[in-house]
């Protein structure tokens, strides 16, 4: 893709997340992206990432879900103000609220994708529902409950040493 993705927009203070954050090293490094109306992500687990053999840690996909819904939530929060994501203020969402369903094991190997739907826009509150399949079937439903940290924190997050 030619686009960047959602997290790429991240000021590097605010990009060192363990899941999405492009300045941590041995993080995840979840790159999310618009794809029509939902959002998507790809991520192809290590053989490290084991739960059982053959299929995928739990933990895992949990927190996939978890950064690919805050990303969501923020790109679909600029989009409901009609601005790109690299205006001021930045809008940066935090985790409330994550709910996981696991539907069936996920194999370990193939490339997982993650595709969200944005529920609702409501104030400094974004609701995404997210599937994560693997090799087409869905494996994990999940929802995340996100809120937009408040601009004051923001400030103090950003302020230079």
């Amino acid at each position: 893709m030619n686009e960047k993705a959602f997290q790429d927009y991240y000021p590097e203070p605010l990009a060192h997340c363990y899941g999405c954050g492009r300045m941590n090293p041995h993080g995840h490094q979840l790159k999310s992206y618009w794809d029509g109306e939902e959002t998507v992500a790809h991520f192809t687990p290590e053989p490290y990432h084991i739960a059982v053999p053959g299929y995928v840690y739990g933990g895992l996909l949990a927190s996939l879900i978890d950064c690919h819904g805050t990303g969501s939530a923020a790109a679909a929060a600029y989009r409901a103000e009609g601005r790109a994501m690299d205006t001021e203020p930045p809008l940066r969402f935090l985790t409330a609220s994550l709910h996981v369903d696991y539907l069936r094991p996920t194999p370990l190997g193939p490339e997982l994708e993650l595709r969200g739907r944005i529920k609702e826009v409501k104030g400094r509150k974004v609701v995404v529902a997210i599937t994560l399949s693997a090799e087409g079937n869905v494996c994990v439903k999940g929802e995340v409950v996100a809120v937009q940290v408040p601009e004051r924190y923001l400030d103090e997050l950003l302020k230079t040493p």
